[in-house]
């Protein structure tokens, strides 16, 4: 008779460095499905399934999807269908968060080159104003 690994609320969270809340927070988004156990089902009981669709949705974080993207995914992997369409889903996922990260790399990028900017000024009007300069109202509005 083969055991099967289970894990609690605690293992897990310390595994994954995670309190036990967020991981009852992953269970309400349906990302984790425990057996119940004890008095009125008090114990949560993980199973190898939960683990790994743990750790799925935490790298699914770490590449900055959502929770209900994750959850997507992760469910497609779940099901008996043909690889082909979850591996398409998963690439369109993917492509609409890398543009994303672009758009919002381009945003930073312009910001801090008007940051650039601003500090050049700045030490500019300084450079002035240590060399007994004065600097009138125009020039500190920048």
């Amino acid at each position: 008779m083969a055991t099967t690994t289970t894990y609690t609320i605690s293992d897990l969270a310390r595994e994954f460095d995670l309190t036990t809340r967020a991981i009852r927070f992953y269970e309400d988004m349906g990302l984790l499905q425990p057996q119940r156990e004890g008095p009125g089902g008090r114990n949560r009981i993980y199973t190898a399934r939960d683990r790994t669709r743990l750790k799925l949705t935490l790298r699914a974080k770490r590449l900055g999807l959502s929770l209900t993207e994750a959850r997507d995914i992760i469910d497609m992997y779940d099901s008996p269908r043909d690889t082909g369409p979850q591996l398409r889903k998963f690439l369109a996922v993917l492509a609409d968060h890398r543009r994303q990260l672009e758009e919002q790399m381009a945003d930073l990028v312009a910001n801090l080159d008007e940051v650039k900017v601003h500090e050049k000024e700045a030490r500019a009007l300084l450079d002035k104003v240590e060399k007994g300069g004065k600097v009138g109202r125009a020039e500190k509005a920048g």
